[in-house]
């Protein structure tokens, strides 16, 4: 197990370098000169030669991915072009409510999707098989934002059970930080739930057609524990690997979510910063999703050591 962990962990860190190198790449992919977009129309020269020794576009290419990344392992991620403020304050300002999101996200998702997929394929092509099957394809196919649209113009116009926009912290209390994030959550959860419900399904499926799960149904272990001890727990890894795959999208959508329901969280964060071509803020917040999405991946990896004994070693 520790030389498993340790060889993931040793292929992580090139995928991290290149990471670092797209990202900071950012500024020099966008069309045209970076400096004469920020400068504006009415720029004169001097501003925009100003602005290109701000950026360090003045020195060549390599020497400035190394300075720049040296900069970003002592956690410093540069300074924001239009407020002035270094970009790990901006970062810590905006964090709570994009991870207060993710988390309740994650919890509903994995908590109802689970058990969804595992009773329809408990019950293969009866009428709850279906339901589930269906709501799974709904999520799936529609976007986040129609989602979110439809539900604060239900739960928060029409009915005004909840709030349509905002942000509480929890420091204020449990019940409104909760209100506030119920509809973000669900709309950015049901796509992602309707991804692990139809793995979980599938890789059910296969898993109760195999001779143990009949030998366990044979020697007299009641349905439950079939499901749940035996054949779930054999099904897990594809559903682990689902889980670490679909976080991508979870981060994607936590953007979108963010601007309809008007949360001051790190995707909010990211639009401003495109709208405003603030690029060392787009630099910053990009990079931090990447790595926290690479982290996630290596460690959906060290999980397949408690799910399948073959890489135990």
């Amino acid at each position: 197990m520790l030389a498993y962990a340790t060889r993931r962990i040793a292929a992580t860190i090139p995928v991290v370098l290149l990471v670092a190198l797209f990202v900071f790449s950012l500024l020099y992919i966008a069309p045209g000169d970076p400096a004469a977009i920020i400068a504006g129309d009415q720029a004169t020269p001097a501003d925009v030669a100003r602005i290109h020794a701000s950026l360090g576009l003045d020195r060549p290419y390599l020497v400035r991915f190394g300075d720049w990344f040296w900069h970003v392992l002592q956690g410093d991620l540069g300074t924001s072009i239009f407020t002035n403020l270094p970009v790990t304050h901006m970062i810590a300002q905006r964090v709570e409510p994009t991870l207060s999101l993710m988390v309740l996200t994650l919890i509903l998702s994995i908590s109802l999707a689970i058990p969804m997929g595992v009773i329809a394929a408990w019950k293969p092509g009866t009428w709850i098989d279906r339901l589930v099957m269906m709501t799974a394809v709904v999520g799936f196919s529609t976007p986040v934002f129609v989602i979110g649209y439809v539900l604060a113009y239900v739960f928060a116009l029409r009915l005004d059970w909840l709030p349509v926009q905002g942000f509480t912290p929890i420091s204020q209390g449990l019940i409104p930080f909760l209100r506030t994030l119920i509809l973000p959550s669900v709309s950015l959860g049901l796509i992602y739930m309707a991804l692990i419900a139809r793995i979980t399904r599938a890789t059910m499926l296969d898993v109760l057609a195999q001779d143990y799960v009949r030998t366990a149904k044979a020697k007299g272990v009641g349905q439950g524990g079939v499901l749940f001890l035996h054949a779930l727990k054999n099904a897990a890894v594809p559903i682990v690997t689902i889980i670490g795959i679909g976080f991508a999208a979870l981060i994607g959508g936590a953007v979108v979510t963010e601007s309809v329901f008007a949360i001051p969280g790190l995707g909010r964060l990211t639009v401003d910063a495109i709208l405003r071509r603030d690029y060392p803020v787009i630099q910053g917040v990009v990079l931090l999703f990447s790595f926290v999405y690479v982290l996630v991946n290596l460690l959906v990896d060290l999980l397949y050591t408690l799910f399948d004994p073959r890489i135990r070693y």
